[in-house]
């Protein structure tokens, strides 16, 4: 059964904001944070992102910060 399934063993993800720590996660910067939205409006988790445990948080709190203020929308354009 386990051979059945795929096995993948890729580089693992590096958190941007980690890595560059001149990257400021700001509600205020909505170009920042669509990147971590799907198309649909969603975030993101952080398993896909790639982000730390600490700076998905942070991120999350920045969208949803950014919703409430209508600097990005809760769901596309029905």
């Amino acid at each position: 059964m386990l051979r059945d399934r795929k096995r993948r063993y890729g580089r693992k993800k590096v958190c941007i904001f980690c890595a560059d720590k001149n990257v400021p996660i700001d509600y205020k910067n909505p170009s920042i944070l669509k990147g971590f939205t799907t198309d649909r409006g969603k975030i993101v988790p952080c398993r896909i992102s790639g982000n730390c445990a600490k700076h998905q948080r942070q991120l999350t709190l920045a969208i949803k910060r950014a919703r409430m203020v209508a600097l990005m929308p809760f769901t596309v354009i029905h």
